[in-house]
């Protein structure tokens, strides 16, 4: 599969007794993570305008092990690799060498058919922890099933460790949405990211970096800006604790099967 240009947006709405909401335009690539293929300004591995590097995704972040960390995982909890399996990932790539992922998805498909996400999420801390989501034996992930999984990882300084994630995933070959709700309580968050899928291109990687420069070095800056205006609105700030000594939490759609597993 060669490489496609997710031109998405993203939106973020906190909801409880302090609230805040904010969205903003953002490149995503989907890639076959073990293919060399692309337009002349994407590589795979190397230095380029925009670039997605194995050692950015599965495992510690920095020394990541690329689609052989997400295959075991896979193998690990019950999915084994068959003829019709495919894996994918979904996210923003290195511009100019900078890469910065608040959440990006491997996304596992048998016969075309959606069975398995590992959402990575990172945090502007330098920790990442991964949450695997499937359905009870792997069945078929459709738009309206919701997966489940126990928040154990600091995301935001703003938000508490505790509640659940709600997951939705709507993934087709040529449009994507993503649901991601924090429940705990009366408080909570939801943060989506959906578009269109288009091929990759010279002309479409120029476009992003004259429309939204410095890719993922703007999305920093746009999780500080609006950390800081929280700040303003009296947000209680919380330090950072030990991220979890499990690398996966495993998520499921029904709630008492949800559990972590470290591999």
């Amino acid at each position: 599969m060669r490489p496609k240009h997710l031109k998405g947006r993203t939106t973020h709405a906190r909801r409880g007794a302090l609230t805040h909401s904010f969205a903003y335009a953002v490149d995503y690539v989907l890639v076959d993570p073990d293919a060399d293929t692309g337009p002349f300004l994407f590589s795979r591995n190397r230095f380029n305008l925009a670039s997605v590097c194995d050692r950015d995704h599965g495992g510690r972040p920095g020394r990541g092990c690329g689609s052989d960390w997400a295959r075991r995982v896979l193998d690990a909890h019950g999915l084994d690799q068959t003829g019709d399996s495919r894996l994918l990932l979904l996210t923003q790539p290195r511009f100019a060498g900078f890469v910065f992922n608040p959440v990006s998805f491997w996304l596992r498909f048998e016969q075309d058919v959606l069975v398995a996400v590992i959402a990575e999420v990172n945090n502007t801390f330098g920790d990442r922890h991964s949450y695997l989501c499937h359905l009870p034996g792997f069945a078929p992930i459709h738009a309206t099933d919701t997966i489940k999984a126990r928040k154990i990882f600091h995301v935001s300084p703003f938000q508490d460790i505790a509640g659940s994630y709600e997951f939705n995933f709507n993934i087709s070959p040529d449009k994507i949405a993503i649901r991601i709700g924090h429940i705990n309580g009366t408080e909570g968050l939801v943060a989506t990211l959906s578009g269109r899928l288009v091929s990759l291109s010279n002309t479409s990687l120029l476009g992003a970096a004259l429309l939204r420069p410095f890719g993922p070095l703007r999305t920093v800056a746009l999780i500080y800006w609006n950390a800081l205006r929280l700040k303003l609105k009296g947000a209680f700030y919380r330090s950072r604790p030990a991220p979890p000594a499990e690398e996966i939490t495993r998520a499921l759609c029904d709630d008492s099967e949800n559990g972590q597993a470290h591999v």
